[in-house]
């Protein structure tokens, strides 16, 4: 019988998202039949390291936000010789450094939207994009502190006073219109689904809250601008490097009537996977049970080494 460790939780700001991951894929493992260990990681890297002695076969990487997402935990199960889910550390470093990550989709020639990084103290001082503009950490995930500016708000000065994200932040133009997202599994794209909040955007609660987020899959835009969304995903996740599953989310600005704009925002490499996640969500529309998609995470576990 295969034996998998699952991390979860971590030490980000995306804790409680982990360990809501991680249980479900606990639960989802046993009833597909392999021996499961959790481990609950903390911040004591020598107590993860001691739990995955004798090594398990696999690690499913649950883990969410810095340090589980960024290629450092990654590098060290390289190190540790123990294949693991989703991406690898090259992939999943770029794609948290929402800065690099969007270098990579221009190079690809990728439909992002404009924008910059900026020190925080520009940002208390002046407005630096026209309004209206979005403001996000650089390397955060789950929408953690991003904030919208909007004409005649006088809140700019205040974001940028109790900034706790770093010295930078990524300003970008803010797309109006509708949210959209993509999982990729390996070469395939799954489906596109539109996630309608009465929230300002998808933000922390919109995504985790109970009745925070309706999601419509398949959604129902335009079939050119289906099709171009799944394309996107799948090459924005080779672009990275990706591996395993991931999830794409997308602006699409159908203001001014269809096919309208669509525009890539990030590359998750640890989706969710919580009662309220779109990833586990798709998979189920195109026939694969949650069991399923979380053994397919393990029989597809891979390591530098």
């Amino acid at each position: 019988m295969t034996r998998v460790a699952v991390l979860y939780g971590g030490i980000s700001a995306e804790r409680d998202v982990s360990l809501s991951s991680g249980r479900q894929v606990v639960a989802a493992l046993r009833t597909a039949g392999y021996d499961v260990t959790p481990v609950e990681v903390g911040d004591d890297l020598r107590a993860v390291i001691a739990a995955l002695d004798p090594k398990p076969d696999v690690v499913f990487n649950a883990l969410h936000g810095r340090f589980g997402e960024d290629g450092a935990i990654q590098g060290v199960l390289d190190w540790l010789d123990i294949p693991y889910t989703h991406s690898g550390v090259r992939a999943s470093a770029l794609a948290m450094d929402k800065a690099a990550a969007k270098a990579v989709f221009q190079a690809a020639g990728l439909p992002v939207p404009r924008g910059r990084i900026v020190d925080i103290a520009e940002l208390e001082h002046a407005d630096p994009l026209p309004l209206p503009y979005v403001v996000k950490p650089v390397n955060e995930g789950s929408s953690v502190g991003v904030e919208i500016m909007r004409t005649g708000d006088n809140r700019r000065a205040a974001v940028a006073a109790g900034w706790s994200y770093g010295a930078q932040a990524l300003v970008e133009e803010y797309v109006p219109g509708r949210e959209l997202t993509v999982g990729v599994m390996g070469d395939r794209a799954l489906a596109v689904t539109e996630i309608a909040s009465e929230h300002v955007f998808y933000d922390y609660e919109a995504k985790y809250a109970d009745g925070g987020s309706h999601h419509v899959v398949p959604a129902g835009v335009h079939p050119d601008i289906y099709a171009r969304a799944l394309d996107v995903a799948l090459a924005a996740h080779r672009a990275l490097g990706c591996r395993g599953a991931t999830r794409s989310d997308f602006r699409y600005d159908d203001t001014a009537g269809e096919p309208g704009r669509l525009v890539l925002l990030e590359v998750n490499t640890q989706p969710g996977l919580t009662p309220t996640s779109l990833l586990p969500e798709q998979a189920a529309h195109l026939g694969m049970s949650f069991p399923q998609l979380c053994a397919w995470m393990v029989e597809n576990a891979a390591c530098r080494a």
